[in-house]
């Protein structure tokens, strides 16, 4: 199955209405990504630089030692229980944060192991062996159990989705195709994408296209705006994916709380987390979305 057949063609104006819990219009749910980088990491590299890579090692510390303690008082002024984008290393390396995590009752999507390792390259077995040692050390951790993946640096081989589906999960973050989530072709059970984002992705906007704060603050409002505005008529999707060693910096931190204050003074907001996007989804319309599909594909 090549990687175009991953989903089908499906226009957002004719598809089944989607109304979120509570006759909500809007799904919002929040991702930091909580990284580990290592500092010598074996076998074949993705970093910056060649190992040692001193900035980018330092720059996760950082992330992980002062400014993720920042977003969380600005996590908890607003109530936002978070899907965190995880490697998941950190439950063992630092146990601080992962106690923090879990007394906050957070749910988390696997982002790998670590931030130096990718799926690319991997066997079928291997990437197997992988799904595994997610589920169980996320479960060994938090008592969680996993449904969901960001693959470690955006990563992904042709047979991920089917390996994930194999595997029982549930919802693959890479795709960035739609505005809701939306189911994905595999060979066995059932798999959806989930609406991630770099737009609304601090590292995309800040440290790599140049832009700061208060222009991040501003797209997450207008992003919101119009997705608000369009879920009057069909239920969507907004994601706000971030790195504490970025927003979590003291001069835009601010920013950060300003951005939630505005989205969370709409009332026909469901804030929410990735885990209960896709059950719901999964429950009330991933049937009837294939059925639509199916029923066009017949008459076209």
């Amino acid at each position: 199955m090549m990687t175009l057949d991953r989903f089908d063609y499906s226009p957002i104006i004719d598809r089944p209405k989607v109304v979120w819990p509570e006759g909500k219009r809007l799904a919002l749910w929040v991702s930091p990504n909580i990284e580990y980088y290592e500092f010598e990491p074996p076998g074949p590299q993705r970093g910056r630089i060649p190992a040692p890579d001193v900035r980018s090692y330092s720059v996760h510390a950082y992330g992980n030692r002062v400014a993720l303690w920042r977003m969380f008082d600005v996590f908890d002024k607003h109530g936002i229980r978070c899907t965190v984008s995880l490697n998941e290393a950190v439950l063992e390396h630092l146990p601080e944060v992962r106690d923090a995590m879990v007394a906050r009752d957070w749910v988390y999507m696997s982002h790998g192991i670590y931030n130096t390792r990718n799926l690319l390259g991997m066997s079928d077995d291997e990437e197997r062996a992988f799904y595994v040692d997610c589920i169980e050390t996320l479960k060994a951790h938090t008592g969680k159990q996993l449904k969901g993946v960001l693959g470690p640096g955006m990563s992904a081989n042709i047979q991920t989705p089917d390996l994930m589906a194999e595997a029982g999960l549930l919802y693959h973050a890479n795709w960035f195709q739609d505005d809701q989530p939306f189911p994905l072709n595999v060979r066995t059970g059932r798999l959806i994408s989930m609406p991630y984002t770099l737009e609304m992705n601090d590292q995309s906007v800040i440290t790599r296209w140049g832009h700061d704060a208060p222009y991040y603050a501003q797209i997450c409002k207008d992003q919101f705006d119009v997705l608000y505005e369009q879920a009057r008529d069909n239920g969507r999707v907004m994601c706000i994916a971030l790195h504490p060693s970025v927003m979590g910096q003291p001069h835009r931190i601010r920013y950060l709380d300003d951005i939630f204050s505005y989205i969370l003074s709409h009332d026909e907001v469901w804030l929410t987390t990735a885990d209960d996007i896709a059950d719901y989804y999964l429950e009330h319309y991933y049937d009837a979305v294939l059925d639509h599909v199916r029923q066009r594909g017949a008459g076209s």
